[in-house]
């Protein structure tokens, strides 16, 4: 695995810094960045997104039309392969200021665990809370189960990055193992919804920045640590590189 800084812009221009690392279990390259500084890799995930939301007939979840700016999104991860084509991603929102800014509300509105769930994310708020979204991975992606799991990872490492303690995910029951693996817990006090329709069993997930570790499986925390301590020692080197992530970090950036 390694990390570090890219400037990828249109036509292979140095103008927009992106932090990658390369999954030594996939061999796919994550790339970590913003939409503001790389448009063009935002516009690729986002297109990705769209091609598996609709084939699952779910895209109305994705709200393409609200977050194709990107003014919702404070970071983004982009699985890439050898030939440039986005094969996985998840976005990121918050750190929150207030409850009401969780999309995932929408979900509970009017149905039972609404208020439950405001209480949890309400309690959360102050050490920071980031709702990540938009988890896809490419249907004819090779090494899939690989890259799957990466991706589960990268919810914890979003949160991290966001200098958030809470990571917050909904997803449908299917894919609970798949983020048990890097410590995401369910909240049990929450009644599943019917979430993007009635196919779905939905239900939310937490991840604690200060506890995950406990949860995960020795895979997927290991190869956590590994991760991190590369990010950090590429900000710790004196070119820049923490200049790249500046947004993110310590800032309690807001959408």
């Amino acid at each position: 695995m390694t990390v570090e800084v890219v400037a990828v812009g249109p036509g292979g221009t140095r103008d927009a810094e992106v932090l990658r690392f390369r999954d030594m279990h996939s061999g796919y390259v994550f790339h970590v960045t913003t939409p503001e500084a790389h448009p063009e890799l935002w516009r690729r995930y986002l297109r990705g997104a769209l091609r598996v939301y609709r084939h699952y007939d779910v895209d109305h979840a994705l709200e393409y039309d609200k977050v194709e700016n990107g003014c919702t999104t404070t970071l983004f991860c982009a699985a890439v392969d050898p030939s440039g084509a986005v094969v996985a991603g998840l976005r990121a929102q918050g750190p929150y200021a207030a409850v009401e800014d969780v999309h995932a509300l929408g979900a509970w509105a009017g149905r039972p665990g609404a208020e439950a769930l405001r209480t949890m994310i309400a309690e959360r708020i102050p050490e920071g809370v980031v709702e990540v979204k938009a988890l896809w991975v490419a249907r004819n992606a090779t090494r899939r189960s690989a890259l799957t799991a990466a991706l589960s990872r990268c919810v914890v490492h979003a949160t991290w990055l966001l200098d958030a303690r809470f990571g917050f995910v909904t997803t449908a029951s299917h894919s609970l193992e798949l983020y048990r693996s890097s410590g995401g817990r369910v909240a049990d006090r929450i009644p599943s919804v019917p979430y993007p329709d009635d196919r779905y069993h939905t239900v939310p997930m937490w991840w604690d920045n200060q506890t995950y570790r406990s949860f995960a499986t020795k895979l997927q925390t290991s190869l956590i640590a590994l991760e991190r301590a590369a990010l950090e020692a590429w900000h710790a080197q004196p070119h820049g590189g923490h200049r790249a992530v500046e947004p993110w970090i310590g800032g309690r950036a807001q959408v």
